[in-house]
């Protein structure tokens, strides 16, 4: 009897041990677990839109970077409202990302959300369109804007005598006012050339049609058109193919996608002003871990954008898309 119940003993020791040990290597689990994520920061990015291939490629350039440094990348699309945004930016917060890559739908009202970020800690870097106050952000990398607007402009005088201007135009971004200004100082010292009817399209194909049908019916001699970004030079020259008026018309864009340098190829558009969407990202991103890593990133980065025409189109090779 007295064998037995040590017998019983013994195997309750063994079993307690065994409890043990398996607690113990749970514990180990878990703290291997956290030391896998530990230094795993959490970036958030939030564009206006992914809606647009533009953006598709710096988000991608951004994941890419931000990955290969053994972080995480939370993107958002608030499909170009700002109320949106404003909320996506604050969920991110929520969500103890440690900087977030915005990409506002209105370089005014995405200032409270930005203070938010500010307030709690949360370094911001803008992207592709400036915002009011500058000083609330780490860093602003766009493409020089105004230069795009310049570059279409010297090539249209260049081309042409004279002419009749409608401008697809999106109030909201920054980028857009400072292309079509570019634009438009530099047309000033040309007479010859006269704006007469502008419409605001949001920089979406799906507006720029319909926003393209009205203005040639209010204005049939239209025969140029500068448009704020590619995708809104698509959606005009779709209404003129339509209104079966798209040779002879000079259309301009920004960006260069793909799509926009195969119709200047094919001689249906004239020129776009190229940026490089990749550089974009990869600037973002050197000024993100300059920030992460306590160091002065530079308060504002532009880059050059280089006119892409029927005469260097083939030449330029999807240079900063590919």
């Amino acid at each position: 009897m007295e064998k037995r119940e040590h017998a019983f003993w013994a195997l309750m020791v063994l079993m307690a041990l065994a409890l043990v040990v398996l607690g113990f290597m749970r514990l180990a689990g878990q703290d291997l677990s956290a030391r896998q994520t530990e230094g795993r920061r959490k970036l958030g990015a939030v564009y206006m839109t992914l809606n647009n291939p533009f953006y598709e490629v710096v988000d991608e350039e951004i994941r890419t970077a931000v990955e290969n440094r053994g972080d995480v990348l939370i993107s958002r699309d608030p499909a170009l409202s700002v109320e949106r945004q404003n909320e996506e930016i604050e969920e991110l917060i929520e969500d103890g990302v440690k900087l977030i890559f915005i990409n506002p739908v209105d370089w005014q009202k995405c200032v409270p959300a930005i203070e938010k970020a500010r307030r709690a800690g949360v370094q911001v870097i803008v992207i592709d369109t400036n915002v009011e106050d500058e000083s609330l952000v780490a860093s602003t990398v766009v493409s020089d804007n105004y230069l795009a607007g310049q570059q279409c402009a010297r090539h249209l005088v260049g081309t042409r005598q004279g002419g009749k201007v409608a401008l697809l135009t999106h109030v909201q971004a920054r980028s857009a006012q400072e292309r079509i200004q570019g634009f438009l100082d530099t047309l000033a010292h040309y007479p010859a050339f006269q704006v007469v009817d502008q419409a605001e399209c949001q920089g979406q194909l799906e507006t720029a049609m319909p926003a393209m049908e009205k203005m040639i019916g209010r204005h049939p001699e239209i025969d140029i058109v500068m448009a704020l970004n590619d995708p809104a030079a698509m959606g005009a020259m779709a209404a003129l193919r339509q209104a079966g008026r798209l040779e002879g018309v000079a259309v301009y864009g920004v960006d260069g996608v793909t799509e926009t340098r195969d119709l200047i190829a094919q001689g249906h558009m004239q020129a776009t002003a190229g940026q490089d969407p990749r550089g974009l990202g990869r600037m973002a991103v050197e000024q993100a871990y300059k920030v992460l890593g306590g160091g002065q990133p530079e308060p504002l980065v532009k880059l050059p954008t280089v006119l892409i025409t029927r005469e260097n189109v083939k030449a330029s090779n999807g240079e900063g898309w590919e």
